[in-house]
């Protein structure tokens, strides 16, 4: 095993293939074993699950995910690591890559084309931090083969996933996360254990997706947009945000007083299953 992910190995790959970091990939190579390792258990993937991962590197956790489980399928956007990663990963017969943008691609053909009809597949990455959002809210509104995600990424970001009700980082990527998937953080990241060193600390999450929600939307384009409008100002009521969005003040005091919910709430009050509600009965209405 070469350990791509300590310091020396990655300091001499970046020094032989006369590799430059480039920060608008948000490029930032793990250097510890251990959180290595410690990343691929919360994933709890074994020699039955297939992994998709996202951004590579220069393969540090590829390494890792390579030796635990049956395939990885690993989307890279640098077409300058493609040979390096080619090069790294030679003699696996399980290691898929494509270089491609993950923002770009059908994922369900991609899984179907390496995948087959596998049934355990995992999403694991050391995520680029300036685009986690736009790659987790892609992927759980296109699939629903890929059923858990262990992912890095900033601890800010990670907090909003996981948080709760009448918790400061509660908002609507926290409701549209949780709509779709359990979010718990599983492990503090320091940011000294990159290469270069971020400046922030990160956290890795994991997602677990439900094979059907708990609570049913009728419509979840509405759905979605109406989280976004809940959330627009968060220092106004619900009333108010909507009504600013463009919803009829009337008709969303009627549905509050309906579901017996105050009608001076604010939207970090509310429950997934209160927005669920509310969705539901506005679309009937509107």
């Amino acid at each position: 095993m070469k350990r791509i992910g300590s310091e020396k190995e990655t300091s001499k790959i970046l020094q032989e293939k006369d590799f430059h970091i480039k920060k608008f990939f948000g490029q930032n190579f793990i250097i510890d074993q251990n959180v290595l390792a410690n990343i691929v258990d919360a994933s709890e993937v074994d020699n039955e699950t297939c992994v998709i991962e996202i951004g590579p590197g220069l393969g540090s956790l590829t390494e890792h995910l390579l030796n635990r489980s049956k395939k990885v399928l690993a989307f890279e956007i640098d077409k300058d690591l493609i040979p390096i990663l080619e090069e790294n990963f030679a003699t696996y017969d399980n290691f898929f890559l494509v270089n491609k943008d993950i923002l770009e691609v059908n994922i369900n053909e991609y899984i179907d084309k390496y995948f087959g009809a596998a049934t355990k597949i995992a999403l694991v990455a050391n995520l680029p931090y300036y685009i986690t959002t736009p790659i987790i809210l892609k992927l759980l509104s296109e699939t629903n083969r890929i059923k858990s995600y262990t992912m890095m990424m900033q601890d800010e970001v990670a907090n909003r996933l996981c948080s709760k009700p009448d918790v400061k980082d509660y908002n609507a990527l926290s409701v549209c996360i949780q709509y779709r998937a359990k979010a718990k953080k599983v492990l503090p990241i320091s940011r000294h254990i990159f290469v270069p060193k971020p400046n922030v600390d990160s956290a890795v999450i994991r997602l677990d997706t439900y094979d059907k929600p708990p609570y049913q939307v009728t419509d979840e384009t509405f759905f979605f947009k109406f989280i976004r409008d809940a959330f627009s100002q968060r220092r106004k009521t619900l009333v108010n945000n909507l009504k600013s969005t463009g919803y009829n003040k009337d008709i969303v005091l009627k549905v509050l007083e309906e579901l017996d919910i105050n009608v001076s709430i604010r939207s970090e009050a509310l429950t997934i299953e209160d927005f669920v509600k509310l969705s539901n009965r506005l679309k009937e209405l509107l």
